[in-house]
C-alpha cells in the first residue's frame, strides 16, 4: 500500500512498483520505480529509472530519509498545486513542467499564489474576448490566469469594501512587467471610466513611458525593469476608474554611465538616436548609438524584433496622451541628448592629482548649449572641487579618475531628477478631482537576486524581498488558520520559517544600514573600515552573518532563499549618492526652464534657524537635511508595507524557465531555484504541515461512491462519509471532519485514489471475464456456421463446373456456325456498301448543283425585297412627317380657338352673380387681379419685343463685323499667291474624306448585316423548335438563382453591418446622455458646495472633448446608417428588377434591338443633317466673296436661326396648352360643385361654408400660378435669346480668329518650300476639320440639354397634377359629407330634446380613427406608454392594443392634413417607448417584449395602410378605405424599424442577463448521473469561491427559463418569425458561453463531461421539438458545442483518427480543437492523455481560418421584420375604460 506521507516512512514496508523521486544534479529530480519490496532495516532501495536503468539508492544511516513518493498520474497537470496528494518540491516541479512544456499552459495556482512562467513568445490568451470570459467569474471556476487574479481583486474590493493589492515579483526576465501590464489592462477594460474621459487610456499610456525611461536590455531580459513601482488604481463608489498614482523604488542610476557586455542603457537613449534624422531632433546634434560612450559599452545597441524609431513614436504619443505637450517633450529630449554628449566629454590628465578638459571639446560645447550654461564654468568644476572648512574655503583640483567619477555622478543625478519629474507629471495627469473610494494596487518589484558579484543594488533588492516574504508568510499562515477555525476543527500551531532575524540584521538599530549611514558621515570613511565594523559587530554573534574565507572586503547574509555574498566596494559611494555642489550651482544658473524646474527642490530649506546659524554651519545643515539612499529606501519600504498590510494581497510569482530565452523550454535547476526564492515552496510546506487536501461532503460522496455498498449509503451525506473513512482509513489523525468539508493529511487522497482504482480494476476484470466468455462462444458459433457454409458452397461449385462444361461444348458449335455465317455476310456487305457509295456521290453532285441555283435565286429575291422595302419606308416616313405636321397645325389652331373661348368664359362671371350677390365683390377683386396679371403679361411681351429688337440691332452690328472680316479676307487673298495649289490639295483631301465616308457607310452596312444575323440567331434561340431551349432556360434560371443568392447574402451582410452600427449609435447616444447628465450634476454640486477646483478648466476641456468626439461619432453613424439604408434599398430594388426582367427577357429582346436601331438611325440622321448644315455654311463662306447681309452664308445662318425660333415657338405653344389644360381641369370641378349648389336652393351661409377651406381662392391661385409660369417662361426665353446672341458673338470671334490664323498661315507658308508648304496646309486643314466636328458635337449636346429641361418640366407638372388630384378628392369628399348633413337636417322633424349619446349614428359613421385635441399627445402617451403595465394588458386586453390606438390617432391627424400633429405624435411615441425601455424598465423582459410586439405591430400598420400595392393586396375594401391619404410616412417606417431593432437588441440583452448565470452551472457543472461521471480532487482555489452560497442551476433551470421567454413572447403576440430569431439568439448564447468556458477550464475537458454535454444538448433539442421549432435554425447554433463534446469522446491516437476528427469538427477552428485536446484530462486511470504528436498532427492539418480562440458571446444576429397582415378592422376596436383615455373621441 502507498503511505500517507510525502516521503516513504522508514518504519513501514513499501511494496514493489511504488514510484518515487530521486535527486539529480542536472534535472533536479528524476522519476524511478521500486523493483523490489522495501522493508524497514534495508540499507538501499532497488530502483529502475524511466529509461530502464537499474540502480541502488543508498539510505543515509543517520537520517534514514527516504525519497519522496510520486503522485498518481491522474493528479498530474492539475490547475492548483494544492490539489496534489503529495506536496513536495519534485511534485511541484513536475506538475509545472507538464503544464508548461507539454500543455503550453503558463499559469498555475499554488494556493493563493499564481505562478506565471515566461513563455518567451506571444500567445493568444489576452484578447478582449478572454477578458469578457473571465469577467464576473469565480476564481476557481476558470483556468489559472492573470485575469482571474485581477477579477478576484476587483470583486473582493466591491464585496468586502476593502482595498486590494496584486504583488507581482520575480527575477529579471520572468515577465513581471508584462503581468502587471495585463492586470492594469483588465481593470481598464472591465471597469472603464466614470466621469472623466479616457482615464483608462491614460493609465495604460503610462506603461510605454515608464518602459522607455526605466527599462533596459540585460543578459537575462530584453526589457528588464530597472526600478520597482507600485501603481494605485483609484475607483469611485460605482467602482469605475477615476485615476491612478505611481510610486517608484530604487532606480538603477549606474546604468546611465555603465553597461555590462551584451547589455544596453535605458531604451529612451536608443530611441532618440534612432529618431535623430527627424527635423525636430536636428538641433540636438545626435547620431548613431555607437557614437556615444553611454550607449556603446555593452556592444549590443539593437534588440532583435524591436524598432526603436517606432517605439519613439509610441513614447511621444503616450506623452501627448498624458498631457505633456510637444514643448515639454522637446525639453526632455534636449536634456537626454545633453547627457549623451556629457558621457563623451574626455578628461585629460595634467598631473597625478589634477586633470583638465580641452577648451575646444565639441561634446562639452554641445552639452553647455543644450543646458544653457557657461562652458568655462562647467569645464572648470568638472575638474575641480571646492572644499570648505570652518575658517576658509579653497578649490582643489581632481585627478582624472575622480573627474570622470564626478562627470558620471552629474549624469546620474540629472537622469534621476528627470525620472522623478516624469513620474510626478504622470501622477499629475492621472490624478482625479473626484474623491477616491477605493483602490487596487499593482506592485511590480524585483525578485530575489544573486549574481557572481553582488553590490549595493542587490543588497537593497534582497532586503525588500525579505520584507515581502515576511508579509507573505504571515498572510498564508493567517489564511490557513482562519480556514481551520471556520470549519471548527482542532488545529495546532503550524511551524513556518520566520525571517524576522534577517530583517533585524539589516534594518534594526546598529544594523547593517545604520552602520553604513554612520560610516558615510565619517570624514575618512571607506568601504574597508565599514567592512571591519560589520565583522566586529555581527561575526560570531549572528547566525545569519558570515565572512568569506578569502576576502576582507565582503560579507555573507543568509537570506530566506539562499546565501548571498556582497562585495563592500562601492557601498558608501552609492549610499551617499553625492554630486559636486558647484556643478549643481552652475546648472541652476541656466536659462533652461525645465532644468531649473528639475533642481528647484534642492534649494536650501527655510527652517527656524537664525541667520547667524545659517552662516556659520550651512554645510552641516544641508548634510543633515539630505538622507542617504539606504535610509530613503528603508522609509519608502516601510510605507509600502503599511500600504500592503492595509489591503488584501494577491500574489503573482513570475518564473524564468531558462536563460536562453527559448520558448516553452524549462531548465529544472533554474526553476527550482526561483521556486525557493519566491516563496512557492514555503506555501507548499505550510499547506503540507496541516491538511492540504479538502473535499466537500457531496464531492467526496460523488468521487468515492464506488467504495460504498448500497447499505452504507444514508440520507445524511456527512454520516455516510464518516462511515466510509472509518472503514478504510484506520488512523483518525489522517483526516478531520469540518462543518462543510473533510480535511485530509498529505498522501491520503492518493491512498483513497488507489483504493478506488483497485475497486474499479476488480470490477473491470469481472466485466472483462464475462465479455471474453461471450466473445469466445460467439466466435465458436460463427466458426461452426462458417464450416457448414463452406461445405455448401463447395458442393455447389462442383455442380456449377459441370454445367459450365456442357455449356462450353454447346457454345463451341454455335460459334463455328456463326463464324461461317459472318464471313459470308461480311463479303455481301462490302459489295452492297460499294454500290451505295457510288450512288450517294452521284446524287450529292446533282443536289449541290440544284442548291447553288436556288441559293442564287434566293439572294436575288432578298436584295430586291430589301431595296423595295427601303424605298417604301422612305415614302412612308415622308408622308407620315407631312401628315403629322398638318395635324399639329390644325390642332394648334383648334387649341388657340379653345384658349380664346376659355378666356372669354373665365371673364364671364354672370352665373356667379346669379348665385350670390355678396360674391360679386370677391369676384370683382379676382377679376381685377386677373387683369393685373394680363397687364403684367403685356409688359413682359413688350419686354420680349424689346429684346428681339435689340437682338436685331446686335445682328446688324455683327453683320458689320462680318463685312469687315470679309474685307480683311479679300486682302489676304490678294497677298496669297499659293492659294490655288492649296485648293487643289483641299480637293484631294475632300476626295479622301469622301472615301473615308464611303468606308464608314460600308462598315455601317456590315453592322446592319451583323445586326440582322444577330436577330436571326436570337429568333432561332427563342424558337420552340430549338432543342437546347430547355437547357438554356435551366442555365439561365440557375444563373439567376445564383445571382439571387449572392444578392441575398450581400443584403444580409449589409443588414448585419447596419444593425451593428445602429447598436453602436444607440450605445454612444446613451453614453452621451449619461455624460450630459453627469456634467449637469457636477455643475450643480460645484455651484452649491462653493468649492473651486483648480483643475476645473482642464476637466471642462476634457468633457467637451468627449462630447465633441461623441457628436462626431453620432454624425458618422447617422451617415453610415443612411448610406447603408440606401444601399439596402438599392439591393432590394435591384433584386426585384432582376426578377421582373428575367420574366420579360425573352419577349423584350427583339423590341430592345429594334428600339436601339431606331435610336441609332435618328441620331445618324440628325448628325448627317448637322454635318450638312455645317458643310453648306463652310462652302458658302469659302465660295462667297462678301459674307454680308443677303449673302449665302448669312442666309444660311438666318435660316437656321429662324428654324430654331420656330421650333421654340412650337414648344412654347405646347407648354401653354398644357398649362391651360391643367388650370381648366382644376377649375371645372369647383364650378360644377358651385352649379350643383345653385340648383339646390341652399341658403347663403352654405356658400360661406363651402368657401371655408378656400375653394374659390384655389381657383384664383391656379390662375396666379399660371401667370407666374408664363412669366418664368418669358424669362427663360429671354435667357435663351441672350445665350443665342452670345453664341453668335462667339461664332463671329471664332470666324475672326480663323481668319487671323489663315492670314498667319498664308504668310508663313509663303516662306516655306513647296513640300513643307503642302505638309503644313494638310495639318492646318485637319485641325480645322477637327474643330468643326467639335462644334457639331456641342450643338448636339445643346439640343439634348433642351430636351432634358423639357422632360424635367413635364415631370414637375405631373407631380403638381397628382397633388391637386389628391386635394380635389378631399374637397369632393367634404362636399358629399356636407350634402348628407343637409339632407338629414331637412328630414328631421321639429325640435326635440337631445339624447346624451347617438349610438346608431356613431356606429354607422365609425371610420377607425380617434380624435384628440392638439396638445393632448403627452397625456395620451403617459396613459398608453409610460404608466401602462404590460402584464395587465397582455392578460386582459387585445394584443397590440396600444399600437392600434396610436395608429388610429395617427389616422385622424393624417385625415386632418395636419403635418405638425403627425410629426409631434410620431416623435413623442418614439421618445416615450425609448424612455420606457432604456430608463425605467429596460431590464424587465416582459416590458421589453411587450413594446417590441407593439412597435412591430405599429410598423405593420404603417405598411398595411400606406396604400402601397405590395402591402394592401390582402386588405378588405373597408381596410383600403382606411389607408393614409395625405402624408407619405415611409421615412418614419424606417425610424420605427430602427426602434424595433433597438428593442430587439435590448430583449437579447435581457435574455442574456437571465441566462448567463444558468448556462455554465447547468450545461457544464451539474452532473445528471451522480456517481457515474465522478470528479477529480480540486485545490484551494475551487474551495475559496468568490461568491459563496450561489443558487444551484441545472439544465432544467435553463429549459424553464426558455419556456418562460417563449410563453411571454406568445402571450404578447410577437410575430412568429421574430420568435424564431429570438430562439436562435438564445441557443447561440448558450452555445458560445458553454464552449468558451469549456475552452478555458481544464477540469471540464474529459470523456464524462462530453457525455454530460451531449445529454444536455439532447434536452435542448427536445425542447425545440416540444415548442414546434425543430426547423427554425436553432439546432445549427449548437453544432460547435456538439462537435466539442464529440471531440472529448472520440478516439485520439492515430493519423486516421486525426483525419476523422478534422472532418467531424467542421464548426470548430483548429485553434479550438488543439485547445480542447491540450486541456483534455482523464478523470479515471483508464483514460489516456492526448499525446503531443497527435496534437501536432492536428496542427499540421490546420485550415485557413480565424485566429480567435473564443466565440463572440456578445454577438447579436441581424433581425428582420417581415410584414404581417392584420385582419382586424380598426372600427371594431373598443378602448377599455381602465386606460383612462376618455379624452379620445371615436370618429
Amino acid at each position: 500500500m502507498l503511505l500517507t506521507c510525502p516521503c516513504i516512512n522508514q518504519c513501514s514496508a513499501v511494496p514493489q512498483y511504488a514510484r518515487v523521486w530521486l535527486p539529480d544534479a542536472v534535472e533536479a529530480w528524476k522519476p524511478a520505480e521500486l523493483t523490489k519490496d522495501y522493508t524497514p532495516g534495508d540499507r538501499a532501495l532497488c530502483l529502475q529509472l524511466e529509461d530502464g536503468t537499474n540502480l541502488e539508492h543508498k539510505i543515509d544511516p543517520q537520517t534514514n530519509s527516504l525519497p519522496p513518493l510520486r503522485n498518481p498520474d491522474i493528479l498530474v497537470g492539475e490547475n492548483d498545486l494544492t490539489a496534489l496528494s503529495y506536496l513536495h518540491e519534485p511534485a511541484v516541479l513536475h506538475n509545472l513542467k507538464v503544464r508548461f512544456v507539454e500543455s503550453k499552459i503558463i499559469y498555475t495556482y499554488c494556493g493563493i499564489v499564481l505562478v506565471a512562467i515566461n513563455p518567451y513568445e506571444s500567445i493568444p490568451i489576452y484578447d478582449h474576448d478572454i477578458i469578457n470570459a473571465y469577467s464576473g467569474q469565480n476564481m476557481g471556476d476558470m483556468d489559472p490566469h492573470i485575469f482571474a487574479v485581477a477579477e478576484e481583486a476587483y470583486k473582493q474590493m466591491a464585496r468586502d469594501q476593502r482595498n486590494q493589492s496584486i504583488i507581482v515579483s520575480g527575477e529579471s526576465g520572468a515577465g513581471k512587467t508584462v503581468s502587471a501590464k495585463y492586470a492594469m489592462r483588465y481593470f481598464a477594460t472591465v471597469s472603464g471610466s466614470s466621469s472623466e474621459a479616457n482615464v483608462e487610456e491614460r493609465v495604460l499610456a503610462s506603461s510605454p513611458i515608464m518602459e522607455a525611461i526605466g527599462n533596459a536590455k540585460t543578459t537575462r531580459n530584453d526589457n528588464s525593469s530597472r526600478f520597482g513601482k507600485y501603481i494605485e488604481i483609484g475607483f469611485d463608489k460605482n467602482y469605475h476608474i477615476i485615476g491612478a498614482n505611481m510610486r517608484t523604488y530604487l532606480l538603477e542610476k549606474s546604468r546611465v554611465v555603465f553597461q555590462a557586455t551584451e547589455e544596453r542603457n535605458y531604451h529612451i537613449f536608443y530611441q532618440l538616436c534612432a529618431s535623430s534624422h527627424l527635423p525636430e531632433f536636428k538641433p540636438l546634434q545626435l547620431g548613431n548609438a555607437d557614437d556615444f560612450h553611454c550607449t556603446n559599452q555593452g556592444g549590443s545597441p539593437v534588440i532583435e524584433g524591436v524598432d526603436d524609431a517606432k517605439e519613439m513614436c509610441s513614447t511621444r504619443k503616450a506623452f501627448s496622451l498624458l498631457g505633456i505637450n510637444e514643448t515639454y517633450q522637446m525639453d526632455l529630449f534636449q536634456i537626454l541628448a545633453a547627457l549623451l554628449h556629457l558621457g563623451n566629454v574626455e578628461v585629460e590628465e595634467r598631473s597625478a592629482d589634477s586633470s583638465t578638459i580641452l577648451p575646444d571639446n565639441s561634446h562639452l560645447t554641445v552639452f553647455c548649449e543644450l543646458m544653457g550654461v557657461a562652458y568655462q564654468d562647467m569645464s572648470h568644476w568638472l575638474c575641480h572641487r571646492k572644499l570648505k572648512t570652518a575658517t576658509e574655503t579653497y578649490v582643489k583640483p581632481l585627478s582624472k579618475v575622480h573627474a570622470v567619477n564626478a562627470r558620471d555622478a552629474l549624469a546620474k543625478h540629472i537622469y534621476a531628477k528627470l525620472f522623478s519629474w516624469i513620474v510626478d507629471h504622470i501622477n499629475e495627469a492621472l490624478r482625479s478631482a473626484v474623491k477616491q473610494h477605493s483602490f487596487i494596487g499593482v506592485l511590480d518589484i524585483y525578485g530575489f537576486e544573486t549574481f557572481h558579484i553582488n553590490s549595493f543594488e542587490q543588497f537593497c533588492i534582497n532586503y525588500a524581498n525579505e520584507k515581502l516574504q515576511q508579509q507573505f508568510n504571515m498572510h498564508v499562515f493567517k489564511l490557513e488558520q482562519e480556514e481551520y477555525m471556520k470549519e471548527e476543527i482542532p488545529w495546532t500551531l503550524i511551524d513556518f520559517y520566520d525571517n524576522h532575524p534577517c530583517i533585524n540584521l539589516i534594518e534594526a538599530k546598529m544594523g547593517v544600514l545604520d552602520l553604513l549611514d554612520e560610516e558615510c558621515k565619517m570624514p575618512k570613511g571607506s568601504d574597508d573600515t565599514w567592512a571591519q565594523k560589520l565583522y566586529n559587530t555581527f561575526l560570531k554573534k549572528s547566525d545569519l552573518f558570515d565572512k568569506p574565507r578569502m576576502s576582507n572586503k565582503a560579507f555573507i547574509i543568509l537570506h530566506f532563499a539562499d546565501k548571498v555574498e556582497y562585495q563592500c566596494e562601492g557601498f558608501l559611494e552609492k549610499n551617499k549618492d553625492t554630486v559636486n555642489e558647484e556643478q549643481i550651482i552652475v546648472l541652476k544658473l541656466s536659462k533652461f526652464d525645465l532644468l531649473l524646474e528639475l533642481f528647484s527642490d534642492e534649494e536650501k530649506p527655510a527652517g527656524s534657524l537664525t541667520s547667524r546659524s545659517k552662516m556659520t554651519r550651512p554645510v552641516q545643515a544641508q548634510r543633515d537635511h539630505k538622507k542617504t539612499v539606504g535610509t530613503q529606501f528603508r522609509n519608502s519600504l516601510h510605507l509600502l508595507m503599511e500600504t500592503l498590510n492595509g489591503t488584501t494581497p494577491h500574489y503573482v510569482r513570475c518564473i524564468k524557465p531558462n536563460d536562453l530565452k527559448s520558448p516553452f523550454m524549462m531548465d529544472p535547476m533554474r526553476a527550482v531555484q526561483q521556486l525557493r526564492a519566491c516563496g512557492v515552496l514555503e506555501t507548499i510546506r505550510i499547506s503540507a504541515a496541516g491538511f492540504p487536501s479538502r473535499w466537500t461532503y457531496q464531492e467526496f460522496f460523488n468521487r468515492y461512491r464506488v467504495l460504498m455498498k448500497l447499505k452504507d449509503i444514508l440520507s445524511d451525506r456527512k454520516q455516510t462519509c464518516r462511515n466510509v473513512l472509518e472503514k478504510w482509513v484506520q488512523d483518525q489523525d489522517k483526516y478531520q471532519f469540518g462543518k462543510s468539508k473533510i480535511f485530509f493529511r498529505a498522501g491520503q487522497v492518493a491512498y483513497l485514489e488507489k483504493l478506488r482504482s483497485d475497486k474499479l480494476k476488480k470490477a473491470c476484470v469481472r466485466i472483462q471475464k464475462t465479455i471474453r466468455c461471450w466473445l469466445t462462444r460467439k466466435r465458436y458459433l460463427r466458426m461452426r456456421q462458417a464450416a457448414i457454409t463452406i461445405q455448401k458452397n463447395t458442393r455447389g461449385y462442383q455442380a456449377r463446373c459441370l454445367v459450365a462444361f456442357l455449356r462450353r461444348t454447346r457454345a463451341a458449335v454455335i460459334i463455328q456456325k456463326n463464324q461461317r455465317m459472318l464471313v459470308a455476310r461480311r463479303r455481301y456487305q462490302q459489295q452492297r456498301s460499294a454500290s451505295i457509295t457510288m450512288q450517294r456521290l452521284l446524287r450529292a453532285y446533282q443536289a449541290r448543283q440544284t442548291y447553288r441555283k436556288l441559293l442564287y435565286e434566293h439572294k436575288v429575291l432578298t436584295i430586291q425585297k430589301w431595296v423595295r422595302g427601303w424605298l417604301a419606308r422612305r415614302r412612308c416616313r415622308r408622308s407620315l412627317r407631312a401628315v403629322v405636321y398638318l395635324q399639329s397645325c390644325v390642332r394648334r389652331m383648334a387649341a388657340r380657338r379653345e384658349l380664346r373661348k376659355l378666356r372669354v368664359e373665365a371673364r364671364s362671371v354672370e352665373h356667379f352673380k346669379k348665385l350670390n350677390v355678396g360674391m360679386e365683390n370677391k369676384i370683382m377683386q379676382l377679376q381685377r387681379k386677373v387683369d393685373e396679371q394680363h397687364k403684367e403679361n403685356r409688359e413682359l411681351s413688350e419686354r420680349l419685343r424689346t429684346v428681339e429688337r435689340s437682338r436685331a440691332a446686335e445682328s446688324e452690328r455683327l453683320g458689320g463685323e462680318v463685312e469687315r472680316l470679309r474685307v480683311a479676307e479679300e486682302e489676304s487673298r490678294v497677298k496669297a499667291d499659293g492659294v490655288p495649289s492649296l485648293l487643289e490639295q483641299l480637293s484631294f483631301l475632300r476626295q479622301e474624306l469622301e472615301t473615308t465616308r464611303e468606308e464608314k457607310e460600308a462598315i455601317q452596312e456590315e453592322a446592319r448585316t451583323y445586326r440582322v444575323d444577330t436577330e436571326k440567331v436570337t429568333q432561332l434561340l427563342h424558337s420552340p423548335t430549338n432543342l437546347d431551349g430547355e437547357g438554356r432556360a435551366n442555365t439561365v434560371s440557375k444563373a439567376q438563382t445564383k445571382v439571387g443568392m449572392q444578392l441575398e447574402s450581400d443584403i444580409r451582410e449589409e443588414r448585419d453591418h447596419y444593425q451593428s452600427l445602429l447598436s453602436e449609435y444607440t450605445r454612444l447616444k446613451e453614453r452621451h446622455a449619461d455624460l450630459k447628465e453627469e456634467m449637469t450634476i457636477n455643475e450643480l454640486k460645484q455651484m452649491f458646495s462653493g468649492v473651486v477646483v483648480q483643475d476645473a478648466p482642464h476637466q471642462d476641456a476634457v468633457d467637451m472633448s468627449v462630447l465633441l468626439k461623441l457628436q462626431r461619432r453620432v454624425t458618422e453613424l447617422e451617415q453610415d446608417k443612411q448610406t447603408l439604408q440606401r444601399h439596402l434599398d438599392k439591393r432590394e430594388e435591384a433584386q426585384q428588377d432582376q426578377v421582373k426582367n428575367a420574366e420579360k427577357q425573352r419577349t423584350a429582346g427583339r423590341a430592345e434591338l429594334d428600339l436601339e436601331a431606331l435610336k441609332r438611325q435618328e441620331l445618324e440622321s440628325e448628325n448627317k443633317r448637322l454635318k450638312t448644315n455645317l458643310a453648306e455654311l463652310r462652302q458658302s463662306l469659302t465660295s462667297t466673296s462678301s459674307p454680308g447681309p443677303g449673302s449665302a452664308p448669312y442666309n444660311v445662318l438666318l435660316e437656321q436661326l429662324n428654324s430654331s425660333n420656330e421650333e421654340l415657338e412650337v414648344r412654347k405653344e405646347e407648354v401653354l396648352l398644357l398649362r391651360s389644360h391643367m388650370v381648366r381641369q382644376e377649375v371645372i370641378p369647383h364650378l360644377d360643385v358651385m352649379s350643383s349648389y345653385s340648383g339646390g336652393e341652399l341658403s347663403t351661409p352654405d356658400y360661406h361654408k363651402l368657401n371655408e377651406d378656400g375653394e374659390l381662392w384655389l381657383a384664383y391661385d391656379g390662375l396666379k400660378e399660371t401667370n407666374s409660369l408664363l412669366v418664368s417662361q418669358l424669362q427663360v426665353q429671354d435667357r435663351r435669346h441672350e445665350e443665342e446672341v452670345d453664341e453668335l458673338r462667339e461664332e463671329v470671334l471664332r470666324v475672326r480668329e480663323e481668319n487671323r490664323q489663315q492670314q498667319q498661315f498664308l504668310s508663313q507658308s509663303l516662306l516655306l518650300p513647296q513640300e513643307a508648304r503642302i505638309e503644313a496646309s494638310l495639318h492646318h486643314e485637319i485641325t480645322r476639320l477637327t474643330s468643326d466636328n467639335l462644334v457639331g458635337t456641342r450643338s448636339i449636346q445643346y439640343s439634348t440639354s433642351i430636351l432634358q429641361d423639357l422632360m424635367e418640366q413635364q415631370e414637375k407638372q405631373d407631380k403638381m397634377i397628382r397633388k391637386l388630384k389628391k386635394q380635389l378628392k378631399v374637397y369632393v369628399k367634404r362636399v358629399e359629407e356636407y350634402e348628407a348633413g343637409g339632407q338629414m337636417e331637412r328630414v328631421a322633424p321639429g325640435p326635440e330634446p337631445r339624447s346624451p349619446v347617438g349610438i346608431t349614428r356613431k356606429e354607422r359613421d365609425f371610420q377607425g380613427m380617434l380624435e384628440y385635441r392638439r396638445g393632448d399627445e403627452s397625456k395620451l402617451l403617459k396613459s398608453l406608454v409610460v404608466e401602462l403595465k404590460p402584464r395587465g394588458v397582455a392578460v386582459n386586453f387585445l394584443p397590440g392594443l396600444p399600437a392600434y390606438i396610436l395608429f388610429m390617432c395617427l389616422r385622424h391627424a393624417d385625415y386632418s392634413n395636419d403635418d405638425q400633429r403627425v410629426s409631434v405624435l410620431l416623435n413623442s411615441t418614439i421618445n416615450s417607448i425609448k424612455g420606457v425601455i432604456k430608463v425605467k424598465r429596460g431590464d424587465d423582459f416582459e416590458t421589453v417584449s411587450f413594446w417590441l410586439a407593439n412597435t412591430c405591430r405599429f410598423l405593420h400598420c404603417l405598411k398595411q395602410y400606406s396604400g402601397e400595392e405590395a402591402f394592401v393586396k390582402n386588405n378588405t375594401p373597408r381596410q383600403n378605405e382606411h389607408c393614409l391619404c395625405n402624408f407619405d410616412l415611409s421615412e418614419y417606417r424606417q425610424v420605427f424599424s430602427d426602434l424595433a431593432i433597438q428593442n430587439y437588441q435590448q430583449l437579447v440583452r435581457c435574455m442574456e442577463e437571465a441566462l448567463q448565470p444558468m448556462i455554465v452551472p447547468g450545461m457544464l457543472e451539474h452532473e445528471n448521473f451522480q456517481g457515474v461521471l465522478g470528479s477529480k480532487p480540486t485545490g484551494l482555489r475551487k474551495r475559496t469561491s468568490s461568491c459563496p452560497g450561489e443558487a444551484v442551476y441545472t439544465v432544467d433551470s435553463i429549459l424553464q427559463q426558455l419556456s418562460l421567454f417563449h410563453a411571454t413572447l406568445i402571450q404578447h403576440d410577437v410575430d412568429p418569425e421574430l420568435i424564431k430569431q429570438g430562439v436562435i439568439q438564445q441557443f447561440y448564447i448558450i452555445c458560445s458561453v458553454t464552449l468558451n468556458n469549456l475552452l478555458l477550464r481544464k477540469d471540464m475537458c474529459s470523456w464524462s463531461k462530453g457525455l454530460q454535454i451531449r445529454y444536455n444538448v439532447w434536452q435542448l433539442e427536445e425542447w425545440l421539438e416540444e415548442k414546434g421549432l425543430p426547423d427554425c435554425g436553432a439546432k445549427e447554433m449548437l453544432e460547435p458545442l456538439i462537435q466539442a463534446a464529440q471531440l472529448l469522446q472520440v478516439k485520439k491516437k492515430t493519423e486516421e483518427d486525426a483525419q476523422a476528427l478534422c472532418t467531424m469538427c467542421s464548426a470548430l477552428t483548429t485553434l479550438q480543437i488543439v485547445k480542447v485536446l491540450t486541456l483534455y484530462t482523464p478523470v479515471i486511470e483508464f483514460e489516456e492523455r492526448v499525446s503531443i504528436s497527435f496534437i501536432r498532427t492536428i496542427q499540421v492539418r490546420s485550415r485557413v481560418e480565424s485566429p480567435l480562440l473564443l466565440m463572440d458571446a456578445k454577438k447579436i444576429f441581424s433581425v428582420t421584420f417581415p410584414f404581417t397582415h392584420s385582419p382586424l378592422a380598426l372600427e371594431t376596436i373598443q378602448i377599455p375604460s381602465s386606460l383612462n383615455l376618455g379624452f379620445l373621441t371615436r370618429v
